[in-house]
């Protein structure tokens, strides 16, 4: 029997301590390069500044690492690189910022690139022919912060930094203005315009005009401006008068202001104020109507020359205004005529209704003050303004051989009687002086005439032949030229004989009755 196997048991552990390393000096370099890396990088990235993008309608002249963004002459970015939009249809610049540039950088920033320019009123950008383009920069007073811009297609007229005052002008005609047409006010320039656009309803343009400090203060809510564009001629009695704010505005135009009052007291108007641009002076200081009276002239002549706005006048004293001119068909009889609308104004006529008793109807008065005037005979009546522009203008006067009319209160507008023009009645009387000389018998008129020429062509022919008749009786050497001179002899010794006996009866006047002295009785 085989003997038996022992089994060892599991042999017996111990913890065996673990020995202490120390780091090695070589990781010390890449840890320290690690760290000077990063600060670097952060440096860098602090210096550089802010990066923002500028769009521009073409990349003509800019260059990325070589044009500059520069703010009052000083270098502020640098553009780094150029790229197409995703439109298309534009460039879109990345400009790297110097440092602490951002507070620059908010919604109402502009930017535009400087070019050589040449504008009705200045030349700029004359430098970069030589440095070449350049982006310039016009920090905005807004606090909100950007990053996308988008340049300016032209420099602005007006930087932010110049102090002053905006204004609209409202007008129906934008005449000669354009960006940077000057301002005048006492022929001085104070300002410009800076933009215009045309109305939403298409029936009038905003122009925006900028008037520097201090001259603003001038602006009032009274202020008239008007178009200054080239030369205001006007004619009265004491010669012709040229009136023009510069040479500048000749070439250019230009926008005059003034106030009529000239109040110091009067506040100045507020930023944006608005103000209608009257076409010229005089129609800028055109006293406004005050309770017209509405009137329709009805003329069956041409109105060739007459338009809205032509003076209504009494005996040269403006007193309205043409409203309108049309022309209408009378459907019954096909007669044309001519209405016209004109605006009369009592004031004006010199019409003031003073101490009316208590509950008095001034409007009854005055229509009866009108019934008088044109039973009288006030009519109206067209008549030429300029012989060079053939303008007419709408007179009132008084006809007293005009037929009778009377005024229909109860019509609207009320109906104004008129008279035909002078020169209408000229063509009137000429006209009846023609048809009155086709109702004459010419031919037979001529015939008698040919007649007594004939007639009177055969009594000179008999006369040509007396006269030659008797010049061959007086010719030299003719018989009755001898006896012609023999009786001019014998009548110049009569003559002498009584003169001779003359002298002797003043001598002796007593020989009428005694003869003479010596003869017998």
């Amino acid at each position: 029997m085989p003997d038996p196997v022992s089994v060892a048991g599991p042999p017996s552990s111990r913890t065996v301590p673990r020995k202490q390393r120390r780091p090695s000096l070589v990781w010390i370099v890449p840890i320290v390069a690690a760290l000077a890396g990063a600060w670097v990088a952060v440096t860098r990235i602090l210096a550089e500044g802010p990066t923002i993008t500028i769009g521009f309608r073409s990349a003509e002249g800019l260059e990325a690492g070589k044009t500059k963004v520069r703010y009052n002459g000083v270098e502020v970015g640098t553009m780094t690189a150029i790229r197409l939009s995703d439109d298309h249809e534009s460039v879109v610049a990345t400009v790297r910022m110097e440092p602490k540039t951002e507070s620059f950088l908010v919604t109402d920033t502009r930017f535009w690139v400087v070019r050589p320019r040449v504008s009705g009123t200045s030349i700029s950008g004359l430098g970069t022919l030589l440095s070449g383009a350049y982006v310039r920069m016009d920090i905005g007073q807004a606090r909100d912060r950007q990053r996308a811009f988008v340049a300016l297609e032209a420099p602005p007229v007006v930087m932010r930094d110049v102090p002053g005052r905006y204004f609209v002008l409202k007008t129906p005609d934008l005449g000669s203005l354009d960006v940077g047409t000057p301002i005048f006010f006492r022929r001085l320039q104070v300002g410009e315009v800076t933009a215009y656009e045309l109305d939403p309803d298409g029936m009038t343009l905003s122009v925006k005009a900028f008037v520097q400090a201090p001259y603003d203060r001038y602006v009032t809510a009274d202020t008239r401006f008007w178009h200054a564009s080239g030369l205001d001629v006007s004619m009265s009695a004491t010669g012709i008068s040229v009136q023009t704010q510069s040479l500048l505005s000749i070439l250019i135009g230009g926008i005059a202001f003034e106030t009529p009052t000239g109040d110091p007291a009067m506040p100045s108007a507020a930023e944006n104020a608005r103000f209608l641009l009257h076409r010229d002076r005089t129609d800028a200081f055109r006293m406004p109507e005050r309770d017209p009276l509405e009137v329709r002239l009805v003329f069956k002549q041409s109105v060739r020359g007459l338009a809205a706005g032509a003076p209504v006048e009494f005996r040269g004293i403006q007193v309205g205004q043409v409203v309108e001119v049309g022309a209408e068909v009378d459907a019954k009889t096909l007669e044309i005529s001519v209405p016209v609308t004109i605006h009369l104004e009592g004031t004006r006529f010199g019409v003031h209704l003073t101490e009316l008793a208590p509950g008095a109807d001034a409007g009854a008065v005055r229509r009866r003050l009108w019934d008088a005037l044109v039973a009288r005979g006030l009519r109206a009546q067209l008549r030429s303004g300029s012989l060079l522009t053939g303008a007419l203008y709408v007179a009132l006067d008084v006809f007293p051989d005009a037929p009778t009319a009377t005024l229909d209160w109860s019509a609207q507008p009320l109906v104004f009687p008129t008279v035909p023009g002078a020169l209408e009645d000229l063509e009137a009387s000429l006209t009846s002086i023609v048809r009155k000389i086709d109702k004459m018998p010419l031919q037979a008129i001529g015939a008698d005439v040919a007649k007594v020429l004939g007639e009177l062509d055969r009594t000179l022919a008999s006369a040509r032949g007396t006269l030659d008749n008797a010049g061959r009786l007086v010719a030299p050497r003719s018989p009755l030229e001898t006896e012609l001179s023999t009786t001019l002899q014998e009548v110049t010794r009569a003559a002498r004989a009584i003169r001779v006996l003359g002298d002797y009866l003043e001598r002796h006047p007593e020989a009428l009755l005694r003869g003479k002295s010596g003869e017998g009785s």
